[in-house]
């Protein structure tokens, strides 16, 4: 009886290991399994084909051996680099058309010029890179190697972000300068000192580049983030800017008043050379008719 009940426990734990081994090998086929192709699938592996990175993706007996996947990957990059600085090269010489050149350009900074922008695949993004080139082909000195790293760095989300804050911005007559205007403030005094008009705002918000937008311009080395003023107005003191192409010119209504801005990195200063001016109209009176409290502001040619 004993021995009986001994073979009993042996073959139950024998169907216990088999329906284990059964369940383990459906698990691994689940696992190993295709899964059903959706369209991200079918975009994720358009893309890996184009950098030569689809083997993963292949049943084993259809992938190259590993050198030629090496190979070819390489081989993709260098060709895909190619095709992006003959492309820039293409546009630079349409930008170059109304340009004269009159002083021989770096080779050097040509040379890293090229190392920068080989990966550019974006046309947008080429065409500001050509007009880069073509800025420094006419004169060169106009764009330092700092700011092409920078560049180079940016996405067209952030290229996009500075185009908007250009629109938004003035400049002083040497055109080294640029701000974003933020408000005015007067110095606080015996006769002013309760009075809530002495800080004016200008809305950079409501036009579309909010806090946020100013520290990723900030993280780009576009702007400084920490707020400046200008010197101390006196009454009748008075300045002058141009705001996308328009005159702006300002004149003190009252003593110990001062702007205050943002200002432009040299860096972005460069770069904002590559912005074509677009005036915001709305933007435009809004600022005036926030800078009127402090100032007599004059827009008129």
């Amino acid at each position: 009886m004993v021995k009986s009940s001994k073979t009993s426990v042996v073959t139950v734990d024998e169907n216990h290991e088999q329906l284990d081994k059964k369940n383990a090998d459906l698990i691994i086929n689940q696992e190993t399994e295709k899964p059903i192709e959706s369209a991200a699938h079918k975009q994720f592996f358009s893309i890996t084909k184009q950098f030569g990175l689809e083997a993963a993706l292949l049943p084993v007996e259809q992938q190259m051996p590993v050198e030629d996947r090496s190979t070819k990957r390489a081989r993709l990059s260098n060709l895909r680099k190619q095709k992006n600085i003959e492309a820039i090269m293409e546009k630079t010489y349409s930008f170059c058309a109304s340009k004269t050149i009159d002083k021989r350009t770096d080779l050097d900074w040509f040379n890293r010029f090229i190392n920068l922008a080989e990966d550019v695949s974006n046309s947008t993004m080429q065409d500001l890179w050509a007009k880069i080139l073509a800025g420094e082909l006419s004169r060169p000195g106009s764009y330092s190697l700092k700011a092409l790293k920078v560049f180079r760095d940016m996405s067209i989300v952030d290229a996009k972000l500075l185009a908007k804050a250009c629109s938004l911005a003035v400049k002083d007559q040497s055109r080294k300068n640029i701000r974003l205007i933020s408000g005015s403030y007067q110095q606080p005094g015996l006769l002013n000192f309760f009075s809530k008009d002495r800080q004016q705002y200008v809305n950079l918000s409501q036009f579309g580049l909010n806090y946020a937008d100013l520290l990723s311009l900030a993280d780009n080395h576009l702007i400084f983030i920490q707020e400046s003023e200008s010197s101390m107005m006196n009454n009748g003191e008075p300045i002058k800017f141009s705001y996308n192409g328009l005159p702006l010119k300002l004149a003190s209504r009252k003593a110990n008043v001062t702007l205050q801005f943002y200002k432009f990195t040299p860096i972005g200063v460069e770069l904002a050379h590559l912005i074509s001016d677009k005036a915001n109209d709305d933007f435009y009176a809004h600022l005036k008719q926030q800078l009127n409290h402090h100032f007599s502001v004059d827009s008129k040619e």
